[in-house]
């Protein structure tokens, strides 16, 4: 995603200063490509750029970003933006925020209801938290990477774009599940999935993982866009959020719980797709190509 992003700034005219990867070898070559610096730490892409757009994996890595001892964005960070598009729980967008001012600096979250094609194409949908003051320092540069603004909303204060995030992520992981649950039954029957999948499309069944999820289910597809494994994290994280709240959510927990088994039998890594191998008869990932 990041790699992505960065080639469309690229492409719409911005200097892309540097770039950072705990893969160094992975940094050096999209630096190449770019033409651009690919420092050793990350104190060095903060000297070298007046935004820094992080992509990470969960909250340890965005705290360990700003906070590790030995190397981390901070250092020098004074006057200085971050744009932090990681779905995360929103307390740790929150606490970003609080140590980003203490060093003099400013962040936003950016999360992106997209994948990796719409982030090369400049269409990610992102949904945007943080001071609106420095969200209108930044708008224009963030407007390039979701269709000129059109997939672009401001929800509030730090967390609170995280909270809709949370959302968007919740239902999709529900529809998916569930689509996977109506053609695994399907199959059993010894339907059709091609003219189930055209019915489904027709009628109350339709979705919009119908659209990106249905073909790779019946073919076993699981190509990774978004993993089993981040579709987990964060069903986990709308749960912790419905927990603070003292909501009950059952079809969201069952959801979660399919994902982490996923993980558990080794999967994790495949697209959130790969949910299908738990419902269609026979699979369980058996026989399935990695």
């Amino acid at each position: 995603m990041g790699a992505n992003m960065a080639r469309r700034l690229k492409d719409c005219g911005y200097t892309v200063s540097a770039v950072y990867d705990v893969r160094a070898d992975a940094a050096k070559a999209l630096a190449q490509e770019l033409g651009c610096a690919a420092p050793g730490t990350l104190a060095g892409v903060t000297a070298a750029s007046d935004v820094v757009i992080t992509v990470v994996t969960d909250d340890k890595a965005q705290l360990d970003v700003f906070t590790n001892r030995k190397d981390n964005l901070l250092r020098g960070a004074a006057g200085k933006i971050f744009i932090n598009c990681a779905t995360l729980t929103p307390k740790t967008h929150v606490q970003v925020e609080k140590l980003c001012k203490k060093a003099g600096a400013a962040s936003l979250e950016a999360c992106m209801a997209s994948s990796i094609n719409q982030a090369r194409a400049g269409t990610l949908y992102l949904m945007v938290g943080g001071a609106e003051a420095t969200f209108n320092q930044v708008k224009d540069l963030l407007a390039k990477l979701s269709d000129d603004g059109k997939l672009m909303r401001y929800i509030g204060g730090a967390g609170r774009a995280a909270e809709v995030k949370a959302l968007v992520n919740m239902v999709m992981n529900i529809n998916t599940a569930g689509l996977a649950e109506g053609l695994g039954l399907a199959q059993a029957l010894g339907h059709d999935l091609k003219l189930v999948m055209e019915i489904f499309s027709q009628t109350g069944a339709n979705s919009r993982v119908l659209v990106t999820d249905g073909e790779d289910m019946m073919n076993r597809d699981h190509s990774c866009f978004f993993s089993g494994a981040h579709a987990a994290k964060d069903s986990g994280i709308a749960l912790s959020v419905a927990k603070s709240k003292k909501m009950n959510l059952p079809l969201a927990t069952a959801t979660y719980k399919q994902y982490r088994k996923m993980v558990r039998m080794g999967l994790g890594e495949l697209d959130k797709s790969g949910i299908a191998e738990l419902t269609f008869k026979g699979r369980g990932g058996k026989g399935l190509k990695k």
